[in-house]
């Protein structure tokens, strides 16, 4: 089995197939394990609480184990990347940059923010005044993973221009514009910032899984 890339002929092993499928797998996981809560469990509101906070309470496990499992497919995913986009513009980095992603997201699923604001339910509202180390190192897992795939996002958007894909080029920065604003916007206290926050980490996962189906389908 063989990749064409910017006119280059790179071999796969069909293990790539499968590799490229867990980047897809990733992103469908942690959207709809993270929506279906985020939905259903008392006292959460996407509109001020992060996705994060879903790891805490009774049925945090769910969100732990989400974060842990969609963490493992990204960096599954992001290996098979770096099999057919080897030697191309952005071939390099875009993959080490998702599979920095995946290890931090892994991280955030070992370590668990604090309860606050409402949530859980029974939580007294308005944000505790000390953050343990394990909310702490959270924040810093977060802070890699956010940056590593919004970086990515625009690495992939110079591969796309160099390999003569305007729409995947444009999409690739979009994504990455999506999620940057987002996180900025949250961090700097912006109105429904969790919600921003939510829609520019889910806007770029997806993406990634969409250039990783492309890729996978290119295959032959």
């Amino acid at each position: 089995m063989t990749a064409v890339q910017s006119g280059t002929v790179t071999p796969v092993t069909p293990a790539t197939r499968t590799l490229l499928a867990c980047s897809v797998a990733a992103a469908a996981l942690f959207t709809v394990v993270s929506l279906a809560q985020a939905f259903t469990r008392e006292g959460f509101d996407l509109m001020r609480h992060p996705l994060s906070m879903l790891s805490t309470g009774d049925l945090g496990w769910l969100q732990i184990a989400n974060f842990l499992v969609s963490g493992a497919l990204t960096i599954a995913g992001a290996i098979g990347l770096r099999r057919v986009l080897h030697g191309t513009p952005g071939g390099t980095w875009a993959p080490r940059l998702i599979l920095v992603n995946g290890v931090a997201t892994a991280a955030a699923g070992v370590f668990v923010m604090d309860p606050g604001d409402g949530f859980p339910a029974g939580t007294p509202l308005g944000q505790t005044g000390t953050l343990s180390g394990s909310a702490l190192m959270h924040m810093v897992a977060g802070s890699i993973a956010f940056t590593a795939l919004i970086a990515a996002c625009f690495v992939l958007g110079r591969h796309f221009s160099r390999a003569g894909r305007p729409g995947f080029a444009a999409a690739s920065r979009l994504s990455g514009l999506v999620f940057a604003f987002g996180d900025i916007w949250a961090m700097s206290g912006g109105q429904a910032g969790s919600l921003t926050l939510a829609i520019g980490a889910i806007t770029a996962m997806v993406w990634v899984a969409v250039v990783a189906a492309d890729q996978r389908a290119a295959l032959r």
